[in-house]
């Protein structure tokens, strides 16, 4: 059993007093609620604005992984901008809506990357007409590295998978946990701010190399690390199947926090809907979380039991 296994298994009570007293020990009393406008939010703490932040797929709705537990179906709630005089046109008209950034995505190509290459110019005249930009990369290769460097991208969000047989049957790609690691360095070198995912019960609901993931992304470093969660998608060959464990959830963060003391952590807006998710936010809290997205009401008054001071942003989390 390896040491993060073996972590992963302790009492929660432990577990999580654990993570909390490191949370403690490294970072302040202040958690970060991220509401970006790509979806409504409005509680009796906080109300959004729609246009403030955009989410934007270079492809449209074109995937050619098909993955199992996507099938497309997230990019249509996306911004569509198939080309680069298309991304700037959209660009110009977001810019005079009062949009401040962007979340550039897509679909991917058979080699697991999203086409980027041709809009690095327009993405650098983005940056130039003042919004903060924020790029979903795939697995790049070192040319498209450099090349959102050069454009003075904000951000790059990658998502890590640890599990080969994940990646083949999920995410039907003839590629290795070892790719996403040298992915990863090869993002760190180019000195770009990297945020890489995790997306929890990925492999058909269930846990399956969050753990080797967790333990390359502490080795390697990143600047913010964000959890997600799968959430089963309507239209999708994962439609039916069961949600993941809140509890387990709360353990994986346990271990990200206990793994990765000074990190930025963060539960991401992925996760299902309904009183699982409550029960995930809470736990994820008490587990030392720097940042969640779309909080629920009582997640926020469990902040505040906490002694925890909190403020909204209308951007990705890991910004």
């Amino acid at each position: 059993m390896s040491e993060t296994e073996f972590l992963f298994r302790q009492p929660w009570e432990d577990l999580q007093a654990a993570a909390w007293a490191i949370r403690q020990q490294h970072h302040p009393p202040v958690i970060l609620f991220a509401v970006p406008g790509v979806k409504r939010y409005e509680t009796e703490d906080y109300r959004n604005t729609a246009h403030r932040f955009a989410s934007i797929s270079l492809t449209g709705e074109q995937c050619a992984l098909q993955c199992e537990h996507c099938r497309g179906e997230l990019l249509k709630g996306m911004i569509p901008a198939t080309t680069p005089s298309a991304l700037l046109a959209l660009g110009r008209r977001l810019v005079e809506q009062g949009c401040e950034g962007v979340l550039i995505s897509g679909g991917a190509d058979r080699n697991g990357a999203v086409p980027l290459k041709p809009y690095l110019e327009a993405i650098a005249r983005l940056k130039e007409w003042g919004l903060r930009v924020v790029v979903h990369t795939g697995l790049p290769d070192r040319e498209t590295a450099l090349g959102l460097k050069a454009a003075g991208v904000d951000q790059v969000l990658f998502d890590f998978v640890g599990d080969a047989a994940t990646l083949r049957e999920v995410l039907h790609l003839d590629r290795s946990p070892e790719d996403y690691a040298d992915a990863l360095a090869l993002l760190r070198e180019a000195g770009i701010p990297v945020a890489p995912h995790i997306v929890i019960g990925l492999h058909f609901g269930q846990l399956r190399g969050e753990l080797a993931a967790l333990e390359a992304v502490s080795r390697i470093g990143a600047d913010v690390l964000v959890l997600v969660v799968l959430r089963p998608l309507p239209r999708t060959p994962m439609a039916d199947f069961p949600g993941v464990d809140p509890e387990a959830v709360g353990r994986l963060v346990a271990v990200a926090r206990l793994l990765n003391p000074t990190t930025p952590l963060a539960l991401g807006c992925a996760r299902p809907a309904g009183p699982a998710a409550v029960e995930m936010e809470e736990r994820a809290l008490l587990a030392g979380v720097n940042r969640i997205a779309y909080p629920n009401p009582a997640t926020i008054r469990q902040a505040s039991e906490r002694r925890l001071d909190f403020s909204f942003v209308e951007s990705c989390c890991t910004l």
